[in-house]
């Protein structure tokens, strides 16, 4: 499953920017920032060269410290050029803007990258024991930020990463393409991500943040290269993006086992619409990250080809937590292996500290009007024994594929399924008590 050609990517986006322009529908309780409209620094008045030879690390930094000495209000604008670089931070009330055809790229010196600490509601990095490198771009505890553009580029320059993923010689978890932690009121908007040595947009600890039109493209073959992981935030609205990487188009999480759970910080008013995109893995997912908990989540208006999985859901026992009042509507996919999995035995463990008895609770989780056609397995609802999966209603789900398509598989649910095919399995073929799978 290849990434589509380039006339696909465009065509794609301008379908999604045509309903865009269409509808009135925006995600309620989110208000974007706008971009600051005082002073302008540009990236030449501080020394930097778009040449894409000259290193210029430094004069982004000079750039930031002058719109923080300045009080903020101010815009960094990048113009037209290569702009190579080694990560850097951004400050509150600032607005980063690319030109068309500009493009930010992180150089590929991985001797030289930053060490930050791990999150506190991971404990440790991500894949491996320790720090982590630093975001390409990054902010903490910032508010009022914007980092939008003329469909300009990030180009994380990822191959050199993936490789030593690959061989299994990172000293450190990968650094993600874009993290903003403990930050108010985001916009991120109109920008092409490309090639993330690891996540390419991860608000963490955040609240109020939209991420509006944006393109994010790895390949397919890419290690852990996600879209958009909204992780421990709220009030958070995702929507008109094309996505096609290596792992999740989209996943939502809330910290790992112990540590998340002792940070306690849920995932929470999420709304996710109108996306398109590719991915060997999930087109939207939950987790399996979710130790603080994922709740009050409406996605709506995905169209998905040649996935992994359509919708995946997915937890562990040992991670506690709960994923709750979700509702998944109006998706269409092509060609996928499974139309739809909500699994609780998904995912490792940060280390051996970890309880096995703190059990997710997964419940009231809605997903109806889904059409798929050249799907091979129709789902997987695989529960807890002793944390059974309960209020899942599939509703006007209709999922297609050979003769041969694999039927519904479950365990350890309860809930209920209406006009469902290939038909539901018996844990949801119940018509009684369907209140909750019909309101």
């Amino acid at each position: 499953m290849s990434p589509p050609p380039p006339c696909v990517v465009v065509a794609a986006l301008l379908l999604l920017l045509t309903a865009s322009a269409a509808r009135e529908d925006t995600c309620s309780g989110v208000t974007p920032v706008p971009p600051q409209r005082g002073a302008r620094v540009s990236l030449t008045s501080v020394g930097g060269r778009g040449d894409g030879r000259t290193l210029n690390t430094a004069a982004f930094a000079r750039a930031v410290a002058q719109i923080e000495r300045g009080g903020g209000g101010t815009q960094l604008y990048v113009p037209p050029g290569v702009w190579l670089t080694g990560p850097f931070n951004l400050t509150s009330h600032m607005t980063l803007f690319l030109a068309r055809g500009a493009v930010i790229r992180a150089h590929q010196d991985t001797s030289s990258w930053p060490l930050v600490d791990p999150l506190p509601s991971y404990g440790r990095g991500r894949e491996l024991p320790g720090g982590r490198y630093m975001s390409f771009i990054n902010g903490n505890d910032l508010e009022d930020v914007v980092i939008t553009g003329d469909n300009g580029t990030i180009d994380g320059q990822g191959s050199v990463w993936w490789d030593m993923w690959r061989k299994r010689t990172l000293p450190f978890t990968r650094p993600n393409l874009l993290e903003l932690m403990s930050s108010t009121d985001v916009t991120i908007s109109n920008l092409v991500f490309r090639d993330s040595p690891l996540w390419n947009i991860h608000p963490v600890y955040c609240s109020n943040v939209v991420v509006a039109n944006v393109t994010i493209l790895a390949p397919h073959d890419s290690p852990l290269t996600d879209g958009i992981d909204p992780d421990s935030s709220s009030n958070v609205c995702i929507e008109d993006c094309y996505i096609s990487t290596g792992d999740d188009m989209i996943s939502i999480k809330s910290g790992w086992d112990e540590y998340g759970i002792a940070f306690g910080r849920p995932s929470s008013g999420i709304t996710i619409q109108r996306i398109t995109g590719s991915s060997p893995f999930a087109g939207f997912a939950i987790g399996s990250e979710t130790s603080g908990g994922v709740e009050n989540v409406q996605v709506r208006h995905l169209n998905l080809f040649s996935m992994g999985v359509g919708i995946n859901i997915k937890t562990n026992s040992g991670r506690g937590g709960f994923i709750r009042n979700i509702t998944i509507s109006e998706v269409t996919m092509t060609e996928a292996r499974y139309g739809l999995r909500i699994s609780g035995d998904v995912g490792g463990h940060p280390d051996a500290s970890y309880n096995p008895k703190e059990l997710p609770v997964v419940d009231s989780v809605t997903i109806k009007d889904v059409w798929g056609q050249n799907i091979q397995q129709a789902g997987l609802i695989r529960g807890i024994w002793k944390s059974v999966f309960s209020r899942i209603c599939l509703s006007n789900v209709k999922l297609h594929g050979a003769a041969s398509i694999g039927p519904w598989k479950c365990q350890a649910v309860s809930g209920s399924a209406l006009d469902v095919q290939p038909s539901p399995c018996t844990e949801l073929a119940s018509t009684s008590g369907t209140g909750f799978c019909t309101s």
